[in-house]
């Protein structure tokens, strides 16, 4: 019926005429052919508008199996006839999820339309467009189901903004398979990789078998202090610029405290105290950076009085970038020994200084002395297997 591949208005109207009679599959066979002649033969301005009544005609076949086979003969043309496009997107979701999944005749504005009422397969079918942009992505953070998302964020190639994928922390952050899929991203911010390992933990915290084993108190610190680890861990090889975002994050939610940033500087992870301490005083971060790397102590003092962190903790972060300073040529960050060795000499220094047994600092000194230990155990044993 189609094998020449030329059109007019006179075959049109036998094809009209053979398609009320013929099979299911035969027609199928014929509206893929009859979109392929419209998008690629070289037809008059005539036979392309006979053409195109037919197909038009066909979108009320009453046989699913032609109109799937139109979407998907037209779905990947920006050519293709804008009225049947959007048509084949208004059916059933089998043929909607063909054209919504990849048509470039379809507008970013309207798949925000349809991302905001269409069904959750529809949903996941956009989400994992090309190239999607990140007008349409917000949309699907914002209202998209589930899967949805995790298509959205499992897309390398959507371009989603941090707002966005913050939305899809606040609304599906419980999910594992959502929290997994951002964190292996490789363009998701570190804090927004913090605001996951936040909702982590809060979700830990209220676990049956945590509360059946531990008080409330002591469950909030076991929390809090593996929250902060992952910070300061996650934080190892930020740039200047995610430091700074990282703080701001950590300042609006309120995490931003004396015993994270002392953590961090027990870790060696200089940038993000450094980046705080310029957060905090409004001081330049060059200016931070030359006081705390090789500055008066008198000046680094001042500093910290002006950055509202406790009095009682200035002491403690003295000693540690006193130490710090001394073996930063060695320190080697991320490493569980030479972070070991800094941890026990700030221990034993801040010991000396503070003999006093209810001081908190001195508490989570020795736990993070005791946690680094054990790291660094860990590291010596795979070293030695791996010899």
């Amino acid at each position: 019926m189609l094998a020449s591949g030329l059109w007019n208005v006179m075959i049109v109207q036998e094809f009209l005429r053979w398609v009320r009679t013929a099979p299911d599959p035969r027609r199928a066979e014929a509206a893929s052919a009859l979109a392929r002649a419209w998008l690629y033969s070289d037809m008059s301005e005539d036979d392309r508008q006979a053409a195109e009544a037919a197909m038009t005609i066909l979108l009320d076949d009453h046989s699913p199996d032609v109109r799937r086979s139109l979407a998907w003969a037209l779905a990947g043309a920006e050519e293709a006839p804008r009225h049947i496009v959007l048509a084949l997107a208004n059916d059933l979701a089998e043929i909607a999820e063909i054209v919504l999944g990849q048509s470039p005749v379809v507008l970013d504005i309207e798949l925000v339309d349809y991302a905001a009422s269409v069904e959750d397969r529809l949903q996941v079918a956009i989400a994992r467009r090309a190239g999607l942009s990140a007008a349409v992505a917000a949309a699907i953070a914002e209202v998209g189901a589930l899967d949805a998302c995790i298509a959205l964020v499992e897309n390398e190639d959507a371009r989603i903004a941090q707002f966005s994928m913050a939305r899809m922390v606040e609304r599906h952050g419980d999910v594992a398979a959502l929290r997994n899929a951002l964190m292996a991203r490789g363009d998701t911010p570190i804090n927004i990789r913090q605001m996951l390992v936040k909702r982590l933990g809060d979700m830990l915290s209220t676990h049956p078998l945590v509360q059946s084993g531990l008080s409330q108190d002591r469950i909030e610190q076991a929390v809090v202090e593996a929250r902060e680890r992952a910070t300061v861990a996650m934080a190892c090889d930020a740039t200047a610029q995610e430091a700074e975002a990282l703080v701001e994050h950590l300042r609006v939610s309120e995490q931003l405290t004396a015993a994270l940033l002392l953590r961090a500087v027990c870790a060696g992870n200089i940038r993000l105290f450094e980046a705080a301490l310029a957060r905090l005083t409004d001081v330049p971060l060059s200016r931070v950076f030359d006081i705390v790397g090789a500055g008066r102590m008198g000046a680094l003092r001042a500093l910290l009085s002006k950055s509202g962190l406790p009095p009682r903790t200035h002491r403690a972060f003295l000693i540690a970038i006193e130490v710090w300073r001394e073996l930063r040529d060695d320190f080697v960050p991320g490493d569980p020994l030479t972070t070991r060795r800094m941890v026990e000499r700030i221990l034993t220094r801040y010991e000396d200084f503070d003999r006093n047994e209810l001081d908190d600092l001195l508490a989570m000194l020795r736990r993070v002395a005791t946690e680094t230990a054990r790291e660094a155990a860990r590291a010596f044993v795979d070293r030695t297997l791996a010899a």
